[in-house]
């Protein structure tokens, strides 16, 4: 049978795109399915098949108040760290968005925490917010202060928490930035100056609006990310004090390999997806109707 072209393009494009593919299928869409699967059923270690119980396992998680308190301490811990980390990262891009001999090294030194392993920045932070003989503790009682120990205050330790990854993830936002301020014609900030515009209103009425695509991307990566946390916890509190600090992937490292519930374990990653899925398709689809793009 004689292949056309058409059809020869599309079997060269399949075969491009199949590696991804069955990467997916087996890292991605293979364990989604699966955790839907354990979602409705019980399964603890040493069982040898899962037992269907339907929606027992949804009903014991969203009965309980823990679960609850980590919602909270989830989305509380979200707010804390993308709209600080979204002002800052624009303030740095603006900062670094000229021309001199100097601004490579800015770049570098502010980009420079985002490719340190979480693990890393969580071992160095620990040792800054270590109670009494730690970095901050020790700069308090210097100035005359009582020492905060953060991490074991339920009031502080996410805060506290929030500034470390504020601290580590705000390069990436800059250099998102930076890109998109590079991309506004220059001929729009001389006719602003030319009619005699102010720096704060080219700034409102030029390049926050312009920055908007860029905006709608950072902040729904920003937010994604936001809840998937979890080195950080592991390192530096573990939870800690009565799960004031416990986010939702480390309740489901928890649920998965300390207590070896994988029911519930899936029914707290659906729960993650959906929310995943909350924050990240509304945004795009309406969010969008009002965005300036420029070519």
């Amino acid at each position: 049978m004689k292949i056309n072209k058409k059809m020869k393009e599309n079997l060269t494009a399949w075969a491009l795109l199949s590696p991804a593919i069955i990467f997916m299928t087996i890292f991605t869409v293979y364990p989604i399915l699966k955790s839907i699967y354990l979602s409705f059923s019980k399964y603890n270690l040493g069982m040898k098949e899962p037992i269907f119980i339907r929606l027992k396992n949804y009903v014991d998680i969203f009965q309980s108040p823990l679960f609850w308190k980590i919602m909270w301490n989830t989305i509380y811990f979200s707010l804390l760290t993308i709209i600080p980390s979204l002002i800052i990262g624009l303030l740095l891009a603006l900062l670094v968005n000229r021309k001199n001999k100097n601004v490579g090294f800015l770049r570098t030194a502010y980009f420079y925490p985002v490719v340190m392993p979480m693990i890393a920045v969580a071992s160095i932070w620990f040792f800054i917010y270590m109670g009494k003989n730690g970095l901050f503790d020790q700069l308090l009682i210097s100035l005359g202060m009582e020492p905060m120990n953060v991490l074991s205050n339920r009031k502080t330790v996410l805060p506290f928490m929030a500034i470390m990854y504020i601290w580590k993830e705000v390069g990436f936002i800059m250099v998102f930035y930076l890109a998109g301020l590079q991309n506004i014609s220059g001929e729009l900030y001389e006719a602003a100056v030319i009619d005699g515009a102010s720096p704060w209103k080219i700034l409102k009425y030029i390049t926050i609006p312009l920055l908007k695509p860029t905006t709608i991307f950072i902040s729904t990566v920003a937010l994604t990310n936001s809840f998937k946390l979890v080195d950080h916890i592991v390192i530096m509190t573990e939870g800690a004090p009565n799960n004031a600090s416990t986010l939702l992937l480390y309740y489901i490292y928890q649920q998965s390999f300390i207590n070896f519930n994988y029911g519930k374990a899936g029914v707290l990653t659906v729960i993650m997806l959906f929310l995943l899925l909350i924050v990240s398709l509304p945004r795009f689809f309406k969010q969008d109707k009002n965005t300036h793009y420029n070519s």
